[in-house]
């Protein structure tokens, strides 16, 4: 019998799951982006993997605004941990 995959051509599990979450979440993407809705399904999914399909909208202008704003306000030399962390200083 002849041997379908050669031993040169490993299969790399941790390449092959990258491959199949960036498959899901474009779409995932796709279909929010016509429907702006996620099944049962994809939330599950994306919850195990802490992303949503938002991530991939770009910013709102009034975000961009806001931001701009408050870097302007922020005193040189402040750092942030994370966006998060920005945000929550603005309120």
């Amino acid at each position: 019998m002849e041997q379908i995959i050669k031993p040169e051509l490993k299969l790399d599990s941790k390449l092959l799951v990258g491959a199949l979450v960036r498959l899901m979440k474009r779409d995932i993407s796709e279909r929010f982006a016509q429907t702006r809705e996620v099944t049962d399904e994809d939330w599950e999914f994306c919850e195990k993997i802490d992303w949503h399909p938002v991530d991939e909208l770009p910013p709102k202008p009034e975000h961009i605004e806001e931001l701009k704003k408050a870097l302007k306000e922020t005193p040189t030399g402040k750092t942030y941990n994370s966006a998060e962390e920005f945000f929550d200083s603005l309120k």
